[in-house]
């Protein structure tokens, strides 16, 4: 699997209109009850893994997988056994 560049990432974030592109890092085993964001996300695995918990639906999130949320969508994240770091372009809601 062949990974684009956080520049390519970060193009193709901004051209689709969303207003700031991060790259976050968490350490391992973090956990992060339920909470929001007044932004909505389109963020990229790109190492370790992490759990993310929607509407009572866990999904595992490895390297190379990409997510989505809406901007105040309630959402828990459990962060694997070596952390995890994502690249994460986010708009502002309106």
């Amino acid at each position: 699997m062949t990974l684009p560049s956080f520049q390519q990432f970060q193009a193709d974030a901004l051209a689709r209109g969303f207003d700031t592109v991060l790259e976050r890092q968490w350490a391992p085993n973090t956990v992060l009850d339920e909470h929001t964001h007044p932004f909505s996300v389109d963020a990229l695995v790109v190492q370790g893994d992490m759990s993310l918990t929607v509407d009572g639906h866990e999904q595992l999130l490895r390297t190379g997988d990409r997510f989505t949320l809406d901007a105040h969508k309630p959402h828990a994240e459990r962060y694997g056994a070596e952390g995890a770091t994502y690249w994460v372009a986010r708009r502002d809601a309106t």
